[in-house]
């Protein structure tokens, strides 16, 4: 019998041309999934080569020079329908995913009621902030911290108050801290999946953008909306085996 995929997720990002990038393996990671009715639909900024036929076919904005990536992330979403899908996810082009990703992810998001949510890193990536590095011997983690990069995934409940982006931020530094303010206010949870964690060791953070422009950026943008600090956020609040 032939299962029926009645949840509907939408993938999106940004994947750069003209670098060194993981966009195939990504996509065809995504299409892979037999449980989940995927969306992906991702935009190319740069002169580099033409991807590959599989990502063409879900690429459906095509820029020679980027806008900041979340200013980008909501042109893409302003004409989508999004309340059609159960949850969206954001990825960047340069990362390894595990085997099945999305089926086992999804099902311990989904398991334990994360409205937003992100796999953690494996330890061999660059890693901002050492909370999201996997643990081993656990499942899952119920926290109050997710981090906006290098994947995330957003359910439907929690779009009216995340989307659009605020482009304040227009890198997305700041999210970290507010977004979870904002999805408990909700009365919704928050975690990290440490059974899938995601390699990000491709291109070192900070290569394609100013890094003191982005912390000015990020400085403003907390000044000016409630949030969450370092020490609120990086808390586990319970642990899944």
């Amino acid at each position: 019998m032939v299962q029926t995929k009645t949840k509907t997720v939408l993938v999106t990002g940004i994947y750069l041309t003209g670098q060194r990038n993981n966009i195939s393996h990504i996509t065809e990671q995504f299409i892979s999934a037999e449980n989940w009715h995927v969306v992906q639909k991702w935009i190319a900024v740069g002169n580099g080569d033409t991807p590959r036929e599989t990502v063409s076919k879900v690429t459906v904005m095509n820029l020679r020079e980027g806008l900041p990536k979340f200013v980008l992330l909501n042109k893409l979403l302003s004409n989508e329908k999004i309340e059609e899908y159960d949850f969206i996810i954001i990825s960047d082009d340069d990362i390894s995913l595990p085997s099945r990703f999305l089926d086992v992810y999804l099902e311990l998001v989904v398991t334990h009621d994360f409205a937003l949510c992100q796999p953690a890193r494996t330890l061999n990536s660059f890693i901002d902030h050492p909370f999201v590095a996997q643990l081993e011997g656990i499942k899952a983690r119920r926290t109050r911290f997710v981090e906006i990069g290098p994947l995330v995934s957003l359910r439907r409940d929690v779009f009216p108050v995340l989307i659009p982006f605020d482009e304040s931020a227009h890198m997305g530094w700041g999210y970290d801290f507010v977004w979870p303010y904002l999805v408990e206010k909700k009365g919704c949870r928050i975690g990290i999946v440490d059974a899938t964690p995601v390699e990000h060791s491709m291109r070192a953070p900070v290569k394609n953008y100013n890094y003191d422009e982005a912390d000015k950026s990020m400085q403003d943008y907390l000044s000016q909306n409630p949030h969450l600090s370092k020490r609120e956020a990086f808390r586990i609040l319970e642990s899944y085996t």
